[in-house]
């Protein structure tokens, strides 16, 4: 097997022999219940400048692979091995598979010698060390192709360099406080190959396009540093001409870019926000909600942290203490709050199967106020006696997926934005996520925005900045009495997670929101 370079067709010739190891190989392997391999090729390209400049700029490929065994014959546990590859590995590529499972199987064996010993040692404590099984789920073959209007790979890299470079160039020209600017725009093809020792075979492609805009404004005021993203799983089309759809809409990155200066600048002029001590009506706009869905809803609702999988490094959630003290079926939230978790949704959280073949389907968090469920694994589904539903993701094949979220929102309500905020007669707006500061089991919460207006009487009034809102997460969307109209979906480029951390790329986002809080500021 040989190639003059990497790229995703190279999924198509050794489509039939991961195949056949995951079914033939793989199940022949020792006390082996399970086997399934993950094979990524992904070619992408980019270019950043910094006022005016370019600063720099790439043309490369990702190959790798990840591989998981169950195995044990009292007991089963899982072993993983996974290893990033170069183009000189490709003449060795059934061989380093070959090794990969051996390696996975080996650490699932000991996994499972070390799980029994320890149960027999502790008599009934041990008792709560379970065997790893998997829920069964619908096995499947099929291929999902990329969507884009311009192929990622067929974009020159001179005109990625130059396109950069003259819209930090014009950013730079807005305003004499512009202080500084930071652009980056990169495009992506990635395409990976799932088989199972029970027959999977899923081929799936995703085109991503992502533009960052990073500016710096000073006033007499303030100096004020704020940065947004533009992105979709489209291709270069992204960029150059933005985005029209119903749940995903921004102009092209030249005047994303312009309009975040402006943004910039007019902030840096503002006052600072005053804290305070007692709670005010709060209007929030559906970009802050994207950053609180993803924090208050999103985080607390993987199982594998409800399940402590995480707690020593990424804390619980308050959804679920214990089997017994939880919060599924009751209420947590207003009736006129939903939340829920949609792949079929465009954007960056788009995917028709996760990483272990399960065919992904929107998962209900909220239902009008009562708490429903969590995102779950084929693992983890199987401890709570649920149906998978499509939650594992990494963020490579090399790494161990874990429980992520896709598209998680807060679901649209009736109400105009308008209405919501002309309904107010002493409060606030709160426009634009910035910094979030969560507690550990996720049951508070404080999140900066970029601006924050205050409301007489149903108008908007003084700009602020440096302000945001903190809260009792249940307490919050108790408090919910208005929701719009107004859904939208944002990218989030960087929701960290696991150890070694994996910093994933998914969407959140909802519609305007009206509840009570207490403002954070000076």
């Amino acid at each position: 097997m040989t190639a003059e370079r990497i790229t995703v067709e190279l999924i198509d010739q050794i489509k039939p022999a991961v195949f056949e190891l995951a079914t033939g190989y793989a199940r022949r392997l020792r006390e082996c219940r399970y086997a399934d391999i993950r094979v990524e090729v992904g070619e992408g390209q980019g270019a950043s400048a910094e006022n005016g400049h370019s600063k720099a700029s790439s043309s490369d490929y990702g190959f790798s692979f990840g591989i998981r065994i169950l195995a044990g014959k009292q007991v089963a546990a899982p072993g993983y091995f996974g290893q990033s590859l170069g183009l000189a590995d490709l003449p060795a590529l059934p061989k380093l598979l070959r090794e990969g499972l051996r390696h996975a199987h080996k650490r699932a064996l000991a996994n499972a010698e070390r799980k029994l010993k320890t149960r027999e040692q502790f008599g009934p404590l041990g008792e709560s060390i379970y065997s790893s099984h998997l829920a069964p789920v619908q096995v499947c073959q099929d291929v999902v192709p990329a969507e884009y209007q311009i192929d990622p790979r067929s974009v020159p890299l001179d005109e990625i360099v130059r396109y950069t470079a003259d819209v930090s160039k014009a950013v730079a020209a807005v305003d004499g406080q512009v202080r500084y600017n930071y652009t980056n725009a990169f495009t992506t093809l990635t395409r990976i190959l799932f088989c199972s020792s029970e027959g999977a075979s899923i081929d799936q492609s995703f085109a991503l396009t992502q533009g960052l805009l990073y500016v710096v404004a000073q006033s007499d005021e303030a100096t004020e540093e704020i940065y947004d993203y533009v992105g979709h799983q489209r291709g270069w089309e992204v960029i150059t001409r933005g985005s029209d759809e119903e749940f995903i809409r921004h102009p092209d990155f030249r005047a994303f870019a312009l309009d975040l200066a402006r943004e910039a600048v007019e902030i840096a002029r503002a006052k600072p926000l005053k804290a305070t001590e007692e709670e005010v009506v709060v209007v929030t706009d559906p970009h802050f909600n994207t950053l609180k869905v993803h924090e208050i809803v999103g985080h607390p609702v993987e199982l594998d942290r409800a399940l402590k999988m995480e707690a020593a490094y990424a804390g619980r959630t308050w959804l679920l203490r214990d089997l017994e003290e939880h919060q599924i079926g009751k209420q947590v939230a207003s009736p006129l709050v939903s939340a829920f978790s949609d792949p079929a949704l465009p954007g960056y959280g788009h995917y028709t199967y996760d990483d272990e073949g399960v065919r992904a389907r929107r998962v209900v968090h909220i239902d009008r106020g009562v708490f429903k469920g969590f995102m779950n694994s084929r693992q983890t589904a199987a401890i709570l006696g649920e149906e998978p539903n499509g939650s594992f993701k990494s963020i490579d094949a090399s790494y161990v997926p874990l429980i992520r979220m896709s598209n998680t929102v807060f679901g649209p309500g009736g109400t105009p934005p308008g209405q919501i905020i002309g309904e107010v007669e002493h409060g606030y707006y709160v426009c634009g996520h910035r910094i979030p500061s969560i507690a550990e089991s996720r049951e508070n919460f404080r999140i900066s925005a970029r601006k924050v207006y205050e409301v007489r009487n149903g108008k908007l009034g003084q700009l602020f900045r440096d302000g945001g809102i903190m809260a009792d997460s249940r307490d919050y969307l108790m408090k919910v009495d208005a929701v719009g109209n107004d859904f939208r979906l944002y990218p989030i480029p960087n929701c960290g997670k696991g150890q070694p951390m994996q910093t994933k790329r998914l969407g959140n986002g909802g519609p305007t929101m009206r509840s009570r809080a207490r403002l954070t500021g000076a």
